[in-house]
């Protein structure tokens, strides 16, 4: 009975080039320097959780219950396109292989010439035509395509992405097509977190200083508030 050898197939993510990381089978994908968005998910989190246990309580009771419900769901949202933002693929361009690179190198080379010894070779560019207009695409020297436009390398992830904006080190994570949208959302639902809890503060300190006055009301300790209600 002749054995049956099953050959597995190599997924395209495992074979990536880039400095990325991948888990999940490959569903999720970040840069390799993580540490300051475990950073930015301690600050999110370790700020709203201090707001919920000392700032909620008060609040719910005496202005209006929603204010924790309407911070939770606002929290759930930040932190769902913070992760979204980082753990999807920004729009990382596949890189010749090396048949493909050998090609174009050899293209590149039969269209400048020959360059004599000393002297700077012409930059490798590509004019395609788009919508009626040309359009010059430039050379990536180390995934060796000519970029679309708007595309760049980026030098942390070693990736060229397809819109490239930035490498955000907050989301661990290029911003670029695939993912700028969810970046945009978690920067426009963090502002408006924050200026949320910072109101709330400020009413919560301005009801106490009613009762206690300012002072006194700035000596309680936090860990006391959920039992002076």
């Amino acid at each position: 009975m002749s054995a049956v050898m099953i050959t597995r197939k190599v997924r395209k993510w495992e074979k990536l080039p880039g400095k990325n990381t991948f888990c999940c089978d490959g569903r999720v994908m970040m840069a390799r320097q993580k540490g300051v968005f475990y950073l930015t998910l301690f600050l999110i989190v370790g700020t709203c959780s201090l707001f919920f246990a000392f700032e909620c309580p008060y609040l719910a009771v005496h202005l209006s219950p929603a204010i924790p419900v309407f911070a939770a769901l606002l929290f759930l949202f930040v932190i769902a396109m913070l992760l979204r933002t980082s753990f999807s693929d920004p729009g990382v361009l596949p890189r010749a292989l090396p048949e493909e690179a050998t090609f174009i190198e050899m293209e590149i080379e039969a269209a400048n010439g020959n360059v004599p010894a000393g002297q700077r070779p012409p930059p490798r560019i590509r004019n395609v035509q788009i919508n009626n207009q040309i359009v010059k695409l430039k050379y990536c020297y180390t995934c060796k395509i000519f970029r679309p436009p708007r595309a760049s390398h980026c030098s942390i992830c070693d990736n060229c992405v397809d819109r490239f904006d930035h490498h955000c080190p907050w989301v661990g994570n290029c911003v670029g097509k695939r993912n700028y949208r969810y970046f945009y959302m978690f920067t426009l639902s963090l502002s408006l977190l924050t200026i949320y809890i910072f109101t709330f503060d400020i009413i919560h300190v301005v009801m106490r200083s009613v009762d206690n006055g300012f002072l006194n009301t700035l000596k309680i300790t936090p860990g006391t508030y959920p039992f002076k209600l």
